[in-house]
């Protein structure tokens, strides 16, 4: 579900500059008031996920991206001891 921002609004209807955020469904009408004040939805910009973003990147460094990539990534799994998880080089298990 998405953020929404809003702001108060003062007796003529004016924004005070003060701010909230609510999770909302889309299929929801905006609110008009919170708190027993009237408020307003403020315009924001969508956040989407492009190629560059922080969003798509986690999904890029996964395990399984890595792999695919011939990448070898090591986890930290006991005290000095980090074992492979993504690719096929290297040895199984590292002890520091």
């Amino acid at each position: 579900m998405p953020v929404y921002v809003y702001e108060y609004l003062d007796e003529q209807g004016q924004p005070t500059g003060e701010h909230f955020e609510t999770v909302q469904p889309m299929s929801e009408d905006a609110l008009t008031e919170h708190e027993g004040r009237p408020v307003h939805r403020v315009p924001q910009a969508p956040n989407i996920a492009g190629k560059w973003s922080d969003m798509k990147s986690k999904g890029q460094l996964s395990n399984e991206n890595l792999d695919r990539l011939g990448f070898t990534k090591y986890e930290r799994t006991g005290d000095g001891e980090m074992t492979r998880v993504a690719g096929k080089e290297g040895p199984k298990k590292l002890n520091h």
